[in-house]
């Protein structure tokens, strides 16, 4: 036997041969399907699954068979005395001329159809359908608060990988873990927040926002509805003073006074959700260093435990932390339903029985939406409104709540604003204090000024200067003393 036809000879098996065919077939069927991928839109991400992850594990299985074969066949032929080497190339041998040119052109189309492959697993695993859809129960949740939230139009790994290779790397070793977790269902329901390694909004958020050019206030309105017979409205006008960082625009002021590079506030929070804030140290631009500290001993650390602690440095996400997968409570999305029109104010107690029924336990989305249709009809049989009411009450259930993985409102505190959370108040209490006495303010003047405020349209204002914050129910001086998250949960 020839030194050519030993080395063919360790093709001659079944296992080589099996691997050839499935090879082939795999590489067909992938080609055909990146065509149809390729010139049709809107497919299923699973479409992109089988494409781009199952048909390259297929054909390196195959290859993987091939070669396993060979090395059988070889041990075999060197048992009977023989020792396969590489084949002889003559190159004044048409027959031989042939091959080489049919090798190379196969080979071409292989490395032709491999790149484009490769560039396409890359986008695919890269889509927002790659992210949200996959894993359709542990993504949920966030897939449906990304597409009614305003970054819906932007793809989730500007926002959790952002630009470059490092994090890219770093984010597919990460992903590695989440698939092992989904695959054995170890994932934690909900998924904890905050994200420990998100990358630094410095450099994902502000490619697109702008800080240098915050500045002055803004004009905002807010109604909310008793959880009265009459679902009464109250309604606030007020300026908040967005500010910014760049004097020209205007003075360092405002909510944006916290930006880094404007101020650089670094703190100690002591619980995962980073709620409880006891330890701030604030350096201004000018390189002054304030240090505050908590009076409530139960919270109060050493500067000492500071150092040893977690300590984080204040970005965008500190206040801005749910900017998309953001679940609203049930006073927060009724509000908005009956503002807007979607729900009628005019049937008696519809505010608080909804909020109710939007607060109640359950174990499938399919109970609670049957038990939002059951009671709210039982509680207004005779309404032809109602029906509509029941629609939106529905909707807003099955867009921010998910019983499967244990979503709502309250495992995700939103640290905009304070009412129904800390938020602002974790540190604007009054009881934050630096050594000389200095305090971090709770005057509600210092992030906005309210222009005007009360019972629907009849509004009392409007003042240049401000008013002061009037409760719409009377309970005196304690929306003073309280934070407003104590007694405002965001349900009845």
């Amino acid at each position: 036997m020839n030194e050519q036809g030993k080395f063919s000879g360790l093709l001659k098996n079944w296992i080589s041969l099996t691997g050839l065919f499935l090879g082939a077939c795999a590489l067909t069927t992938g080609t055909v399907l990146m065509i149809i991928d390729a010139t049709h839109e809107n497919l299923s991400p699973y479409f992109g699954i089988l494409i781009y992850l199952l048909v390259p594990g297929f054909i390196a299985g195959s290859g993987l068979l091939v070669v396993l074969g060979m090395l059988w066949t070889r041990r075999r032929m060197q048992r009977l005395g023989f020792i396969p080497g590489l084949p002889t190339i003559h190159l004044g041998d048409r027959r031989t001329l042939s091959r080489i040119a049919l090798f190379g052109l196969a080979g071409m189309l292989f490395i032709l159809v491999s790149a484009v492959a490769t560039y396409r697993t890359y986008h695919f695993t890269e889509s927002v359908q790659f992210c949200g859809r996959i894993c359709h129960q542990v993504m949920k949740p966030e897939f449906t608060a990304f597409q009614l939230s305003p970054h819906a139009n932007t793809s989730c790994v500007e926002c959790h990988i952002g630009r470059g290779a490092k994090w890219f790397v770093k984010a597919k070793i990460s992903g590695l873990y989440q698939v092992y977790s989904v695959l054995l269902g170890k994932y934690h329901r909900p998924i904890a927040t905050p994200v420990e390694n998100l990358r630094p909004a410095k450099e994902t958020c502000l490619a697109c926002h702008w800080p240098a050019k915050f500045f002055g206030a803004v004009l905002r309105t807010w109604t909310s509805y008793g959880a009265d017979e009459k679902n009464s409205p109250w309604t606030i006008k007020m300026l908040l003073h967005i500010g910014g960082g760049n004097p020209a625009h205007g003075p360092i002021r405002g909510i944006h006074w916290h930006m880094e590079g404007v101020n650089t506030v670094d703190y100690v929070a002591t619980d995962p959700k980073r709620l409880i804030i006891p330890w701030v140290r604030v350096t201004d631009r000018l390189g002054n260093v304030t240090v505050y500290r908590s009076e409530d001993e139960k919270t109060r650390i050493t500067d000492e435990q500071a150092a040893a602690g977690s300590m984080r440095r204040m970005d965008c996400i500190d206040c801005h932390n749910r900017p998309t997968h953001y679940y609203r409570s049930p006073n927060e999305a009724l509000d908005m339903a009956l503002f807007a029109g979607r729900i009628d104010s005019a049937i008696p107690s519809i505010k608080v029985h909804a909020a109710t029924l939007l607060s109640a336990t359950y174990t499938t989305e399919t109970e609670a939406l049957a038990a939002i249709d059951r009671d709210l009809r039982e509680k207004h049989p005779d309404d032809p409104r109602i029906a509509a009411a029941i629609q939106e009450v529905q909707s807003i259930y099955s867009g921010n709540f998910f019983p499967e993985m244990k979503v709502r409102w309250s495992e995700y505190p939103n640290h905009i604003g304070h009412k129904v959370t800390p938020g602002c108040f974790r540190c604007h209490d009054d009881q934050h204090v630096s050594d000389t006495g200095k305090r971090i303010s709770k005057d509600c003047n210092t992030c906005h000024t309210i222009l005007a405020q009360g019972p629907g349209k009849e509004l009392a204002g409007y003042s240049s200067s401000g008013l002061e914050f009037q409760h719409p129910e009377d309970i005196g001086d304690e929306w003073k003393t309280e934070r407003c998250d104590t007694c405002h949960t965001g349900s009845p």
